[in-house]
């Protein structure tokens, strides 16, 4: 979409509601929520490092097997999300967003860091005139001590 097109109320109040889930995105996986991170994205496909997971059960347990969880409920990361470009076809119904990832993590032991970082690609679908994910695709192109944020790579050490 250029500049010069014209934006309807209902093109910008679909770009907030995806721009919202991308949020909360974010906010389960920092809150520790894999409960409601299978909610969110029980209608998607979930690509990264692994097989792709679908449906609410298997994304639950796929962050609950791979997240590393501190005694406060939390893995102890912030997930910032920036240049978050988002394209709506209010015709069809569908959305596709592209944005950036930086995880933070900090510990009583571990200084404030950045241990992460890559984007997303991610596809919606409005149903029942609600928005929602239909595939989260992660792609992490820098990384650094994720030991203490994902199982596999404490396993690794």
């Amino acid at each position: 979409m250029s500049a010069s097109t014209p934006v309807s109320a209902d093109s910008m109040s679909s770009h907030r509601a995806v721009e919202n889930l991308i949020a909360r995105y974010a906010e389960l996986v920092d809150d520790g929520d894999f409960a409601g991170l299978g909610v969110l994205l029980a209608d998607a496909t979930f690509i990264g490092s692994g097989e792709p997971v679908s449906g609410r059960d298997a994304i639950e347990k796929m962050f609950r097997d791979t997240v590393i969880v501190y005694a406060d409920g939390t893995p102890r990361t912030q997930h910032v999300t920036t240049n978050v470009a988002v394209e709506v076809d209010e015709q069809t119904g569908t959305a596709v967003s592209r944005s950036y990832v930086t995880v933070l993590q900090a510990l009583p032991d571990l200084p404030l860091q950045p241990i992460a970082g890559g984007r997303y690609r991610d596809r919606f679908e409005r149903r029942d005139g609600r928005w929602r994910f239909v595939e989260r695709q992660v792609r992490i192109t820098l990384v650094g001590d994720v030991s203490r944020h994902l199982r596999q790579a404490a396993g690794q050490q």
